[in-house]
């Protein structure tokens, strides 16, 4: 059986692909995800492959860099960077054509061996400014 760091490479070199099916066979049935917004999404595996499409076709050359994997038993934590080009609708901002690259903290458990729950951490004002979409404050003397 494949540990936590396993699936989290195999489920990181997957979308670098655009392995959907990959990434299909690793989530558990009860598969849960927990985004930037802090909402959960319940669903199984249709909720964690339109997640992964959905980032796929906001950065369509998207990639994925694992910097970092920590675990303890079933559950991995990946610091990973995450780098492409805004060429596809991202919550509804249409494409600008600009250079993402951000850091990632992403946590999988598992259950029966499978990807169970994940949580997804990362920076949406720095991604929206780097695509345009937002500025950073100014700061008092700036």
């Amino acid at each position: 059986m494949a540990s936590a760091a396993d699936i989290h490479r195999i489920a990181t070199d997957a979308w670098n692909r655009r392995d959907f099916e990959t990434m299909r066979s690793l989530f558990h049935s009860d598969y849960t995800y927990t985004g930037p917004d802090g909402k959960e999404l319940r669903g199984g595996p249709d909720v964690g492959v339109e997640v992964a499409r959905m980032y796929a076709a906001a950065f369509p050359d998207g990639r994925i860099e694992v910097k970092r994997l920590y675990t303890q038993g079933d559950t991995a934590i990946a610091e990973f960077a995450a780098r492409g080009t805004h060429g596809g609708d991202l919550m509804e901002i249409a494409p600008t054509g600009r250079a993402v690259e951000i850091t990632v903290c992403n946590i999988v458990e598992l259950r029966d061996g499978k990807v169970y729950r994940e949580r997804e951490y990362m920076d949406m004002l720095t991604i929206m400014t780097q695509i345009g979409a937002a500025g950073l404050p100014r700061t008092a003397g700036a």
